[in-house]
Parts: C-alpha cells; sequence; structure tokens
C-alpha cells in the first residue's frame, strides 16, 4: 500500500509539475505578446483616425448654434429701437395725462400702461398692474399668451386673477386675486376685459386681422422694501420690464418706478 500511494503520489507530483510548467510557458507568452510595439501602419492608422475624431466634434458643435438661435424667441424692447426691429413711442392720455407706451411692428401695435399700489387687507408689500392692447393690422391672425415681468433680473409670473370672488367656494377665494378690490382696476385707470394666466399654455388669445384685444395682468413685487419715497410721492424702485408675448415674440416695456401711475392715490 505504501508503495502505490508512492507510486500515485509521484505519478500526481509529475503531472502537476508539467501542468504548472505548460500554463508559465502560456502566460509568458501571452505577456510577450501584450508587450510587443504595434507596427508602424497600425499606429499611423490609429493616429489618423484620432484626428480626424479630433476636427468632427467641434465641426458638429458648431452646427449646432445656428440651429439653437433660430429656435429661439424673439423680442423688441421698447426704447431699444433698431434699424430691422419696431418702433417704439410714447404719448400722452388726452383724459389723465398718463403715460401710454408703445412698440410697432409689421403691422402689429402693442400699447402699454402701468401702475402700481399697496396690498390691501394689511398685508405688505406692493402691487405691479400692466396693461397690454393688441392692434392686428395684419392679413394673419395673431396669438397672444402669458405675460410676466421682470424686478431686479427677477422673472415673475401673473397672479391668478378674477373680477370677483362671489361664487366660489372658500377654497378657491384662497387661490386667487381678486380685480375689483384693486385701485388700478376699481378707479378705471387698468382695464378689466381679459386677464392673461399665470401658465404659459392654459390659454392663447386670438386676434383676428383689422381688430384688437386688451389684456392685462398683476405681479407681486417680490423685494421686501420696493418702495422709496420722496417729497413728490413714493414710487417703486428701479426700472421694471412687463411683457406680452404676440405669436413667437415678447413685446417689452420699460417702465421706470417714478413714471408708474400710483393707483392708490
Amino acid at each position: 500500500m505504501k508503495n502505490g500511494y508512492f507510486c500515485q503520489s509521484r505519478a500526481f507530483r509529475s503531472g502537476l509539475t508539467k501542468e504548472h510548467r505548460r500554463w508559465k510557458y502560456t502566460e509568458m507568452k501571452s505577456t510577450a505578446i501584450q508587450q510587443m510595439p504595434l507596427p508602424t501602419a497600425v499606429l499611423s492608422k490609429l493616429a489618423v483616425a484620432f484626428v480626424a475624431l479630433t476636427l468632427v466634434l467641434p465641426t458638429s458643435a458648431q452646427d449646432d448654434v445656428p440651429i439653437l438661435k433660430t429656435e429661439a424667441t424673439g423680442a423688441f424692447v421698447w426704447g431699444e429701437d433698431t434699424r430691422a426691429g419696431a418702433v417704439s413711442s410714447s404719448i400722452r392720455d388726452p383724459l389723465t395725462g398718463n403715460a401710454i407706451h408703445k412698440l410697432n411692428h409689421g403691422g402689429v401695435e402693442v400699447s402699454s400702461r402701468a401702475g402700481f399700489e399697496k396690498i390691501r387687507s394689511g398685508h405688505a408689500g406692493e402691487l405691479l398692474n400692466f396693461t397690454a392692447t393688441v392692434v392686428n393690422n395684419t392679413t394673419s391672425e395673431l396669438l397672444v399668451r402669458q405675460g410676466a415681468a421682470s424686478v431686479d433680473g427677477r422673472i415673475i409670473l401673473p397672479l391668478p386673477l378674477v373680477l370677483t370672488r362671489k361664487g366660489l367656494s372658500k377654497k378657491e377665494r384662497a387661490q386667487v386675486w381678486e380685480a375689483a378690490s384693486m385701485n388700478c382696476f376699481a378707479s378705471g385707470f387698468l382695464p378689466a376685459q381679459v386677464f392673461l394666466p399665470p401658465n404659459a399654455t392654459a390659454d392663447v388669445r386670438t386676434v383676428t386681422p383689422r381688430s384688437a384685444v386688451t389684456l392685462s395682468f398683476v405681479v407681486k413685487d417680490p423685494r421686501d422694501y420696493s418702495v422709496l419715497c420722496a417729497m413728490d410721492g413714493c414710487y417703486p424702485k428701479g426700472t421694471i420690464r412687463f411683457s406680452v408675448t404676440v405669436n413667437a415674440t415678447d413685446f417689452v416695456f420699460v417702465w421706470p418706478g417714478r413714471t408708474m401711475v400710483d393707483c392708490g392715490k
């Protein structure tokens, strides 16, 4: 038994040694293959492919820029006329003497008024009120949509407005603002015909050729100290920008706070 076990053990060690040598040879061969330098022709092809890829990537990025530009919404800004842009003007209301700003371009005339007032019911803050009349002197329909305001670089969307809260549930009344209780509308300074919604996709007004529509909206001034007082009264600080979108173009009106009408007087 011992001799038999010794023979079997010796044969097993011999086979293991041969297998180990075979594995070692294979590993050395594989390592040698991996460390072999690539032929010059292969390196040249790889270099050409890398250069081609490097050239293609910036070119594709540059080609994408005009597409983004063509999809961007255009804008006309009151007081910043250009040769190809809209024409700005300002007139005085013959009855009140208040300023009316206008932008004209391609048969589309947009005029605007702006006012402000303190929030009622003991709440702190100011309301900024804006109205725009869009006159369509073209032969095509116009689509008028969401308005917005910009205060110190911050975009503020319109408050949800209703003419009156009467007939609404308690929950609904808490979610809307009543135009009838605002001085700018109650005094008749701003018309309460149609309100622009706070959601850009919620409503779109169509203006047929040779007709007009008047739209109003209100935003809450987001600043903690938004009013500056002097001898002649108190006015919103800085400059407020209001806008409405006609088709794919923003008509932006620039109103310095001192030129806005104080509806609370």
